[in-house]
């Protein structure tokens, strides 16, 4: 048997989730066997799997000791941190570069983004691994491996929890900097999206389709040139690639994207997050709103200095 106390990072979330993220090697089917059998209580009681827990509470497992994991992290094959734009007692804001994989996948394992900040945080004292049961610090924005720029890492799950609801209810704004092929109508654009996971692609269309989601962004040319346009666009819904799709739906590919038919001439995609800035009026976290960064050095305006041989300036 194994007595958890629950902490402020495993609060305020259900039962049944708490023990997927502290018994990962336990199938479901057989977590709520235990918890029907009794097996697994809270504050030694039967308890549904719905229950949301509180600071304070035990939870007591009755189960064998081939499902937790008891393995310490390796960090010596982890790189250092680089690109530490912004930090306080919640959040890192980091400025990725372009190639760096966030997380880790069947081709690549370690070394990733990700372990990089955890290393970061327990070398700094603010993360101590073997006292926490279910939290680990995440990213609340995500990047594709072949995109930079800012990317939010959350230090605790109420920071965590908080950036994912700022980013659902559109109070985290966030710009991003590309290279287009021809000349674009600036404005907003509206479309209907599905992701293919078979395929990881991107389809993008302009009536609702079954099982789409309406996705929107805002355009701005800041640049035109005789081939290609330097652009701010405003990401309002953030689904997975969906500027790219987007953008190649409207026949202006970004260069370099191969996958939705950009021209191959340079080796990433021509995307960046460069800028962010908050309007929250979450009790605690009302400072965020003077935080604005704005990443001006960055290999797409460098990219169309060379393309288009001009001097572009990015407020």
């Amino acid at each position: 048997m194994r007595d958890f106390l629950i902490n402020e990072n495993d609060a305020d979330q259900r039962l049944d989730k708490y023990i997927q993220k502290t018994c990962k090697k336990m199938p479901k089917s057989l977590m709520y066997r235990l918890i029907r059998q009794k097996k697994i209580k809270v504050n030694r009681k039967r308890s549904e799997p719905n229950a949301i827990l509180q600071k304070g509470d035990q939870v007591q497992m009755f189960i064998s000791d081939e499902f937790f994991s008891d393995e310490k992290m390796d960090l010596s094959r982890i790189s250092k941190l680089n690109g530490i734009i912004y930090e306080d007692e919640h959040f890192l804001i980091l400025d990725k570069k372009t190639g760096i994989i966030v997380h880790s996948n069947e081709k690549f394992q370690e070394d990733t983004l990700i372990d990089q900040v955890l290393k970061y945080l327990i070398d700094t004292h603010q993360y101590d691994p073997y006292k926490e049961n279910s939290f680990t610090p995440a990213f609340a924005n995500r990047l594709d491996q072949n995109t930079g720029g800012l990317i939010i890492a959350c230090k605790s799950a109420k920071s965590l929890r908080l950036m994912n609801e700022m980013i659902r209810s559109h109070q985290v704004e966030k710009h991003y900097l590309c290279i287009i092929e021809g000349k674009i109508k600036d404005g907003l654009y509206k479309h209907y999206y599905i992701k293919d996971e078979e395929k990881n692609k991107a389809l993008i269309f302009d009536e609702p389709r079954k099982n789409s989601v309406e996705v929107s962004l805002g355009l701005q040319t800041l640049h035109q040139g005789k081939q290609y346009a330097l652009l701010d666009v405003h990401l309002i819904s953030g689904r997975s690639h969906q500027i790219r799709a987007q953008l190649a739906h409207l026949h202006h590919p970004l260069i370099g994207d191969v996958k939705y038919h950009g021209k191959k001439i340079m080796k990433h995609q021509a995307l960046y997050a460069y800028k962010l800035s908050f309007h929250t009026k979450e009790a605690g976290f009302e400072y965020l709103n003077s935080v604005k960064i704005v990443q001006k050095n960055n290999f797409v305006i460098q990219k169309y200095k060379n393309l288009e041989n001009v001097e572009v300036e990015i407020d």
